[in-house]
């Protein structure tokens, strides 16, 4: 990755994290999204010039990937520029804070832009409308293209600072581009940044590639392709391109999923005709069976802290969630409800996990505590699966396929995120169908 920072500042005044100005509650939406108001960025008045980019453009561009952050959160309402009446640079040095509390804002965020040795400096401000204070300020000095990753971890660092919780903008996310009809589908590995922007093919469809996964410590991804119609697992570093085979796995269905730490892979595949888990060690390439059940074992997940392993199993009758120890022992059946579960994935948190459930026909996309108790169902579809979380924990992406047409013959397969309180589901615009999302960790820790 191009190193993007060059100087990087934050002040934080005494007023304390916890006096964020949105608490969030993880089992509503926020019914009253805080009134916000994104001011353009003023643009100094410089000598120097960017070659092939128009600088003030570009200070209305930060301002409005900003404001977009904000509004896909669901927890904020950026307020039209047209009420706003001061201007930017002197909002910046200072707001006339009764002005903003006039058109009901509650918190402000200002911004200046500069050139210097063809060098962007980017600072902002957020400001406490009713406290009438500064909460925060950033400075940052980069390379001109990085200007849409600027824009993402200034959000991220507003979010935090007005909700206490760390932001997810600055991510990315990896999926099966699909494109042709249902029984003819050409798969691509494709990947964006989490708004749908900067979309690269990292694949060219030649071989079918399933279920992509990022690792949670780097930028490298697991994923499942056919070579000559014999499943491979293959390793992936998203920014040099290298890709290494893990190896062949004839019973596998699904790609692997990494260790919190990144140095091991767990899988699901047949070994002498029957399905069950394994761990493989990244560097000696030892393969470790973890279950050893008649019943089919499969789609393992680590916890945060690598500890446990949720996963399904239909050992009980039908597929259900179990959580287990991470050496295969302390085996626990935590879902009892009506329907077939599926697809378990621990938050990064530590706190839920999501899953898919089937049940008449529906699919569902729900959370549950790791024991399995306060299970919830977030939202319900023809089709839908495969969910993903947000770094932070607090959303979760997924894919759905939808029939069209007249006579339901229509087909198409898109993303979806919503937040975990079932509240502000949106779908991803992505340049063709899409599935089997994977999100990042921050880029910039």
């Amino acid at each position: 990755m191009k190193k993007l920072i060059i100087i990087f500042f934050i002040y934080l005044n005494s007023f304390s994290i916890l006096n964020a100005l949105i608490k969030v509650d993880i089992t509503r939406g926020n019914l009253d999204p805080l009134p916000i108001a994104v001011s353009p960025l003023h643009v100094e008045n410089t000598s120097d010039k960017l070659e092939n980019l128009d600088v003030k453009k570009l200070g209305i561009n930060i301002s409005s990937i900003i404001e977009k952050n904000f509004k896909s959160t669901g927890l904020f309402n950026p307020l039209k520029k047209e009420a706003f009446v001061q201007k930017p640079d002197i909002a910046h040095l200072k707001p006339r804070f009764e002005d903003w509390r006039l058109i009901k804002a509650q918190a402000l965020v200002t911004g200046k832009l500069s050139v210097k040795n063809n060098k962007l400096k980017v600072e902002f401000r957020l400001w406490d409308l009713t406290a009438s204070k500064e909460m925060i300020a950033l400075s940052f000095t980069t390379t001109p293209t990085n200007w849409r990753r600027v824009a993402h971890i200034i959000s991220d660092k507003i979010y935090e600072r007005l909700t206490g919780e760390a932001g997810y903008f600055d991510t990315r996310i990896i999926y099966v581009a699909e494109s042709g009809p249902k029984n003819q589908r050409v798969k691509k590995l494709a990947i964006m940044d989490q708004d749908g922007a900067k979309t690269k093919y990292l694949t060219l469809g030649n071989e079918l590639v399933l279920t992509p996964r990022f690792n949670p410590s780097n930028q490298m991804v697991t994923y499942l392709s056919y070579f000559r119609n014999l499943p491979r697992v293959y390793l992936l570093d998203i920014e040099t391109g290298k890709q290494e085979v893990v190896g062949n796995f004839p019973g596998m269905t699904f790609a692997p999923r990494f260790s919190p730490d990144g140095k091991k892979i767990i899988m699901s595949f047949a070994k002498d005709g029957n399905s069950d888990i394994f761990t493989m060690d990244l560097e000696t390439r030892v393969v470790e069976r973890i279950t050893e059940h008649s019943s089919i074992d499969t789609s393992p997940s680590y916890s945060p802290d690598g500890k446990y392993i949720c996963f399904n199993s239909d050992r009980s009758g039908l597929q259900q969630i179990y959580v287990m120890k991470s050496d295969g022992s302390n085996v626990k059946r935590i879902t009892f409800g009506n329907g077939i579960y599926g697809t378990p994935v621990w938050s990064p948190r530590g706190d839920l996990i999501a899953f898919t459930k089937v049940r008449k026909g529906r699919f569902y996309i729900g959370v549950m505590r790791s024991d399995g108790s306060g299970e919830r169902l977030l939202t319900e579809n023809f089709y839908q699966e495969a969910p993903s979380w947000s770094p932070n924990g607090r959303v979760l992406v997924f894919y759905r396929e939808t029939k069209s047409g007249p006579q339901g013959k229509g087909f198409s397969a898109k993303l979806w995120s919503i937040d975990i309180t079932g509240y502000n589901e949106r779908k991803i615009k992505t340049e063709t169908d899409a599935s089997d999302p994977s999100w990042s960790s921050l880029l910039s820790k």
